[in-house]
């Protein structure tokens, strides 16, 4: 079992920044693929971003790539969305999960745990 915990969410304008947090547990976190995807009212939850258990595979949506980073901490078992030049349709519950097979796939359905979500509003 792995558990995850999201942190960071919150509201900001046009432009501003926020860093999502996700604490990872139960496994050994070096092993892990994390992704974080997101969800808005009348959407699919979508890919945003993935980083491999290796730290060296890395995978952004175009949506984000510039404006989004993902990184990872093995000393904290924590995985970080650094969002920068936020826009309005950023605006989602954004979710992270673990691959226990270590990949930084695309697809919802190769994530094996998923976390509560946090929401993340960005106003114009």
């Amino acid at each position: 079992q792995v558990q995850l915990v999201e942190s960071g969410g919150g509201l900001v304008h046009t432009g501003g920044s926020l860093r999502l947090s996700c604490a990872a547990s139960g496994r050994t976190f070096s092993n892990l693929g994390m992704g974080w995807f997101r969800s808005s009212p009348g959407k699919e939850r979508e890919f945003v971003a993935a980083i491999s258990g290796s730290g060296y595979g890395i995978r952004y949506t175009e949506a984000v790539k510039g404006r989004f980073t993902i990184s990872g901490d093995n000393a904290k078992n924590t995985v970080y969305l650094q969002m920068n030049s936020l826009k309005p349709e950023d605006t989602a519950v954004y979710y992270c999960a673990a691959d226990t097979s270590g990949g930084n796939s695309y697809f919802r359905t190769r994530y094996d745990y998923w976390g509560q979500g946090t929401q993340v509003t960005v106003s114009s």
